[in-house]
């Protein structure tokens, strides 16, 4: 029978982050309790659960390459910046760059994010990495992007464009996906919409599925909302510059 690895619990209300980043690491996993905007939690790590409970402060999750993060709050700048793999769930909104040049492993937000999610976000062979933003997104959403799926769901926004200016500037690989009636203005030339089809939302389903399956909604009334893909423009001047194949 497989013992339960024992979660310890850390109050981070009087630790700087190299103390309670040092700490998470010598017990890897763990609960954090009144985390009050220390940086880098859980950078770089390769296993565990960490359950935090307050507001992380920026590059949560950097670098991450297996672990599982889960924020019972709001979540500052740069969540998964560069991570490689494994998990971050975000049960409130959060800060701008998330998931900056992510190259694999899933960001799944409750509520809104900030300016230039996915920016230089990228992928190879099967990794394929993901991010779902259950609220809106600011400007500069999928800057560059060179790879994987991001898919913004807007709720509560529905009267609206769920993305702020300049969606997909520099786009030359992946796709975003948006659930909305009301296609984005003045989509820079590097990008091309359309409806999304039925083979289109096979991609997108396993992923908002998985939003709904952590938060409690409903998936079966997502997914028969109206969606636009939004993907690289076959004359992307940007693709001889950034993909080789």
């Amino acid at each position: 029978m497989r013992v339960k690895e024992k979660i310890e619990v850390i109050n981070a209300a009087e630790l700087d982050y190299r103390a309670l980043n040092e700490r998470i690491r010598q017990c890897g996993s763990a609960r954090i309790n009144a985390c009050l905007g220390q940086r880098f939690i859980a950078s770089g790590m390769r296993a565990g659960e960490i359950e935090i409970h307050g507001t992380p402060g920026n590059a949560l999750g950097a670098y991450l390459a297996g672990a599982s993060i889960t924020v019972y709050g709001n979540a500052q700048d740069a969540v998964g910046d560069t991570m490689n793999d494994g998990r971050i769930i975000v049960h409130g909104g959060i800060g701008d760059a998330a998931g900056y040049a992510m190259r694999g492993g899933e960001i799944i937000v409750r509520g809104d994010a900030g300016y230039r999610v996915g920016i230089h976000m990228k992928e190879y062979r099967e990794k394929c990495p993901a991010i779902v933003i259950g609220g809106v997104c600011g400007s500069f959403l999928g800057e560059y992007q060179a790879g994987g799926i991001i898919v913004v769901l807007g709720i509560g926004s529905e009267d609206r464009q769920p993305v702020g200016n300049f969606c997909g500037t520099g786009m030359h690989g992946g796709r975003i996906y948006l659930r909305t009636a009301h296609l984005p203005k003045d989509l820079p030339e590097q990008v091309v919409a359309h409806k999304a089809t039925e083979e289109d939302m096979q991609i997108a389903a396993p992923l908002i599925q998985n939003y709904a399956e952590k938060f409690g909604a409903d998936a079966e009334s997502f997914l028969r909302d109206e969606y636009y893909v939004l993907r690289p423009n076959t004359q992307n001047p940007y693709k001889q510059l950034y993909v080789t194949n």
